[in-house]
């Protein structure tokens, strides 16, 4: 029978970088937290594994050598091969992990069907540092690289969510590369909560330096009153929390009268 996953979009709700390491990485420290929609994977046996992507972002996943579904699942020997059929839902280089959450998506497909190998978690960080976190897509605590992952607690579960894009594309990379070295401090402790309205997301700056329709995303969203609104990832995208879904929603309702070639998501986080 056909086995059906969401790839749920990550999104960090804080995200502090404290240095870059000589490897070429950034050391940092992150709280994930994942909104509960996302693309679809549905994945029937097969003799040999394949994968076809559909959805309105199928186009930026041209390369099936770049396409981590397709490396998630040669990273997972298993006896019997998988034909996935890929629903891109989600925007390329948007800071939600989109890719990540494909190949998170992935192994839990193989976990169910033919359980996963022992070092499962290093095979997810192989093919990204964000990947071991989008395996279990529960709110958790990422530090060195985002594969050292801690518990979190669950208090913002349920919480009202709003994705906003401004359909600009923005690489990871030279955002990375953009930022200005400066140690700003470590990420607060508390509950989820706490961390994510006290915390930030230190490559705001230079996301906005080098895309400029994400300020208006963030003034759009803060404009709504929500009680957090804030860059994730990278960027392009912004997300805001609120307290109910009724404000979510007229929060979407007057963005997209506004701007209305702007892509967005609603949801609630997981």
């Amino acid at each position: 029978m056909p086995t059906s996953e969401t790839a749920y979009a990550k999104i960090n709700l804080a995200l502090h970088v404290r240095r870059r390491r000589e490897d070429g990485y950034h050391e940092l420290e992150t709280l994930f937290a994942f909104v509960d929609a996302g693309d679809v994977l549905t994945a029937s046996p097969a003799a040999q594994d394949s994968v076809r992507v559909a959805g309105e972002f199928a186009g930026g996943l041209e390369d099936p050598f770049d396409n981590l579904v397709v490396k998630a699942l040669g990273k997972l020997p298993r006896a019997d091969g998988l034909a996935i059929t890929l629903e891109k839902n989600l925007p390329v280089a948007a800071g939600l992990g989109g890719g990540s959450a494909d190949a998170g998506a992935v192994f839990r497909i193989v976990r169910e069907r033919f359980g996963l190998p022992a070092d499962w978690q290093a095979r997810a960080a192989s093919l990204g540092a964000d990947v071991p976190a989008c395996v279990e897509s529960r709110t958790c605590i990422g530090r060195g690289t985002g594969t050292e992952l801690e518990p979190a607690d669950d208090s913002l579960a349920g919480t009202p969510v709003l994705l906003v894009n401004p359909r600009v594309p923005l690489s990871t990379g030279p955002v990375f590369k953009a930022w200005n070295g400066v140690d700003l401090g470590p990420m607060p402790e508390g509950d989820a909560r706490t961390v994510a309205t006290e915390g930030r997301n230190d490559l705001e700056g230079p996301a906005i330096a080098l895309c400029p329709p994400v300020a208006g995303v963030l003034a759009a969203l803060r404009g709504t009153s929500p009680f957090l609104a804030r860059m994730s990832g990278s960027g392009a995208t912004c997300f805001a929390l609120f307290d109910n879904e009724a404000a979510r929603d007229r929060a979407a309702a007057s963005i997209a009268a506004d701007q209305p070639g702007w892509w967005q998501m609603r949801g609630n986080l997981r």
